[in-house]
């Protein structure tokens, strides 16, 4: 591994980047190759419009290069950003227990003055949080009350037991496919008991 931090820092960011930004990479160095190439035979033949011209070529890839590097370090910088941000913000909802979006944001930025830049961010992220939370709630609820209706009904087809637990219980009547996947689900656990 190399001494040099930064030069570390820049292996560690190119190996956690996306495969599309890692082969974004590669036809830049490719084209400056092929450019030097064309460079020393065009210096061989001593033809001076062609050095010219191939060293404002050699010249753009080396800063397509750089530009291509800044742009993965951005992109790097922004998802760091993200994901811890992400996960103090869940952790401050999980604790707090706050279901008002707008005094989880003025909350959080006061604890954490250091995202009072980023209000917009700290925002969608805790709308986007929330909902997390409010679907596992409502997957909760919903196997809860599904493994309580049937115990108390005798219908064994997975098609009977839907219906009828959808009209008894209406609050569900939007989530038919994962109603039919928790009753499946039931129903295995259930005969792999049993044998």
């Amino acid at each position: 591994m190399p001494r040099s931090p930064r030069l570390r820092n820049y292996i560690k960011e190119f190996t956690e980047s996306r495969t599309v930004e890692k082969l974004s990479f590669f036809p830049p160095f490719l084209i400056l190759i092929v450019e030097v190439i064309l460079l020393i035979h065009a210096i061989e033949i001593q033809v001076l419009y062609v050095i010219e011209l191939t060293i404002v070529l050699v010249v753009l890839s080396v800063i397509e290069i750089i530009l291509v590097t800044l742009e993965m370090h951005d992109h790097y910088k922004q998802t760091n950003f993200d994901r811890i941000l992400t996960i103090k913000l869940d952790d401050y909802i999980i604790d707090h227990k706050y279901k008002n979006v707008q005094v989880i944001c003025n909350e959080f930025l006061e604890k954490h003055p250091q995202y009072c830049n980023e209000r917009n961010e700290v925002y969608h992220i805790a709308c986007q949080i929330l909902e997390t939370h409010k679907e596992e709630l409502l997957e909760h609820e919903l196997e809860k009350d599904l493994r309580k209706f049937m115990k108390s009904t005798k219908l064994t087809s997975v098609d009977d037991i839907l219906s009828a637990f959808v009209k008894k219980n209406q609050k569900y009547k939007s989530e038919p496919a994962k109603i039919y996947s928790q009753i499946c689900a039931i129903l295995d656990k259930k005969k792999n008991n049993e044998e």
